[in-house]
């Protein structure tokens, strides 16, 4: 197997009035290519701060982040921004859907900087929609759909620019549980069928259970691998 992300002695410290919090300690973790990675942790334990470490959104106190070989802790803001643009999906616990537009505008916009001409984001915007089975909802609005389906459209938006990690915060956190299993079996689905790393932080035992690689977090350190 490949080496996708490789964590090297990672750290994250915030100043906070109380004194410095280290949200992460000297973690250090290599993720395959087409694994489903599950974060599990009781609260404040690290789970998102590594989750936004990782993709480049917040840069880590000390430590080395690997992506295919390249050093994203001494990358330029410009070159993050790049980086996440090329290979990186998100998938949020409140969906962050754009209320005032279609479902296919929504899955639009990661396509907006990409050169892509009007017909062509249409064309794969319509086709990852279909993929996530909504392909009879293109023109409906968040509040025209159920929780499922506005979740399924925060997939296809993250899918839309074929990335090599998606990239889930509680991605079932505001589901109900027959939703969530729904939800997870198609990130497994995906997975699996279209060989997408897969890093999702979740505080469900059951939710977890989807990962093909387990880990867990306790005060920024992990405290289990399976």
């Amino acid at each position: 197997m490949t080496k996708i992300l490789s964590v090297q002695n990672l750290s994250k410290k915030y100043d906070h009035r109380d004194g410095i919090v280290c949200a992460l300690d000297d973690v250090s973790l290599s993720i395959e290519k087409g694994s489903f990675v599950s974060i599990t942790g009781p609260s404040g334990s690290g789970k998102t701060t590594l989750l936004l470490t990782l993709s480049g959104l917040i840069r880590p106190s000390s430590g080395k982040i690997l992506f295919k070989e390249k050093d994203l802790s001494t990358a330029s803001d410009k070159e993050l921004a790049a980086f996440r643009k090329e290979n990186v999906g998100f998938v949020m616990q409140n969906f962050s859907l754009i209320p005032y537009m279609t479902a296919i505008q929504n899955v639009m916009i990661p396509l907006g900087l990409n050169g892509y001409s009007s017909a062509q984001k249409q064309a794969l915007s319509s086709a990852v929609l279909e993929l996530v089975g909504l392909e009879n909802r293109l023109s409906h609005y968040p509040r025209e759909l159920s929780a499922g389906q506005q979740q399924r459209v925060a997939i296809a938006r993250a899918l839309v620019n074929k990335p090599s990690v998606v990239f889930a915060d509680e991605p079932t956190g505001n589901l109900d549980p027959s939703l969530s299993s729904e939800i997870l079996a198609f990130m497994q689905k995906i997975n699996k069928e279209l060989s997408i790393t897969i890093l999702m932080v979740t505080h469900s035992p059951q939710a977890a259970n989807y990962g093909s690689v387990k880990i867990n977090l306790v005060d920024g350190k992990i405290d289990s691998q399976t």
